[in-house]
């Protein structure tokens, strides 16, 4: 169904729809060589795309993550393995954008001056084997030497380390006075310390490369060590930043992935001559309310998200769990939109030829992407009853005068 979009929403969708037909065409190549999308990383660079989340003073498009949303949905609708990789650029760019417009920190102009310039593109790395991927600790140890950590450990699911020359990534250290520490840094991919070893051969969203990453005694000097708090704690900056932006970030990704999934076929009842077909509008009217119920989460969501009173009103675990919820009702929904879609199509859901079956392939992914189907479900549960997830740490900024502990 149609959007009402805000101006500025639509001037920046307007970007994207050169790409589609384009973005569309390559989507089952890609999938089928099992191979990173280049050319489509370079049509996005030609738009203007990849500076979308960065501040228009700084060089960028200024798009808050309201604008941001329709965006990723319009992108995912013509590929969904590209849509989840350039988000991994787009969302943590808007994170530190959003931070840095409450304290201006002069680290992170220059990090969002360089990705405007084109030198930086950036990959967010943290999850690990057998770990739920919530920010509360790493496998990967961090060890104090003069000027710095020597950082060894192994990352997985690395998207967009395919493209990118930088990535947010975390390491364990057990400071011997604070007790253990999450430190969260920024790191180089360009360093010989780091491999990446192409272990991405996967049912779904085959073409994001999402390889494995390796620390060898990578040395990261102190001012790339963007934050730090204590382990098994709910920290404020990743609840402000990685949480509230990632969550609805990938609920737009499969949201999108839905969404394409639909107009396919609503095309195919058109074509068939099914319009009047009883079972086949049944099957599109759950459709359509499954994405326009994601949809009006995801929009809620960036209405609310980051306001003084969202900020004021809860605390760092409701906040998880508003977030998660987003993340969560939307893939689910657009696993669901696939299903229902099955009664429309047919035995061309199938056939790896035709658009559908690589999508519902892809949309699967967003079942087990953080936060995870049960992680959420403790979240959302845990914060009805009143139980405490996890402790506490640091404050939520609402104004640039209040610095985060």
């Amino acid at each position: 169904m149609k959007q009402l979009l805000t101006n500025r929403q639509q001037e920046l969708v307007a970007l994207v729809e050169p790409l589609v037909p384009l973005f569309r065409e390559r989507a089952a190549q890609h999938d089928r060589e099992n191979s990173f999308p280049h050319d489509n990383y370079d049509d996005l660079r030609r738009a203007g795309l990849l500076n979308l989340s960065i501040p228009e003073e700084l060089g960028g498009l200024g798009a808050t993550q309201a604008e941001i949303i329709p965006v990723i949905e319009r992108l995912a609708a013509a590929d969904g393995a590209t849509a989840l990789a350039v988000n991994m650029h787009i969302v943590p760019l808007g994170q530190w954008a959003a931070v840095w417009r409450k304290d201006h920190d002069p680290r992170l102009e220059r990090l969002l001056k360089q990705a405007a310039s084109g030198e930086l593109i950036w990959a967010a790395v943290t999850s690990e084997f057998g770990s739920p991927n919530l920010m509360y600790d790493a496998r990967t140890r961090a060890m104090r030497v003069d000027g710095g950590f020597v950082v060894t450990g192994r990352k997985n699911f690395g998207t967009n380390t395919s493209v990118a020359t930088h990535a947010s990534t975390t390491a364990r250290w057990d400071d011997p006075e604070r007790g253990p520490q999450l430190l969260q840094l920024k790191i180089s991919l360009k360093d010989p310390r780091v491999t990446v070893h192409s272990t991405w051969d996967m049912m779904g969203m085959r073409a994001t490369q999402s390889n494995d990453l390796e620390f060898t005694d990578l040395f990261v000097p102190d001012e790339d060590v963007i934050h730090s708090f204590p382990v098994g704690h709910l920290d404020a900056r990743v609840t402000e930043t990685v949480f509230g932006w990632s969550q609805p970030a990938f609920a737009a990704v499969y949201t999108g992935i839905a969404v394409g999934a639909v107009d396919w076929a609503r095309q195919q009842i058109k074509r068939r001559g099914l319009s009047d077909n009883a079972r086949a509008q049944d099957a599109l009217a759950d459709a359509e309310i499954l994405v326009e119920t994601s949809r009006a989460l995801l929009y809620r969501h960036t209405a609310q998200f980051g306001t003084p009173q969202y900020f004021a009103e809860f605390d760092l675990q409701e906040i998880v769990a508003h977030s998660a919820l987003v993340k969560h009702v939307a893939t689910k929904n657009a696993v669901e939109v696939f299903t229902r879609l099955i009664d429309v199509v047919g035995g061309a859901a199938y056939v790896r030829s035709l658009p559908f079956e690589r999508a519902w392939r892809d949309v699967q992914a967003g079942l087990f992407m953080p936060v995870s189907t049960f992680a959420a479900h403790e979240f959302i549960a845990a914060t009805s009853l009143g139980l405490e997830m996890a402790p506490t740490h640091g404050t939520l900024r609402t104004t640039p005068d209040q610095a985060m502990v």
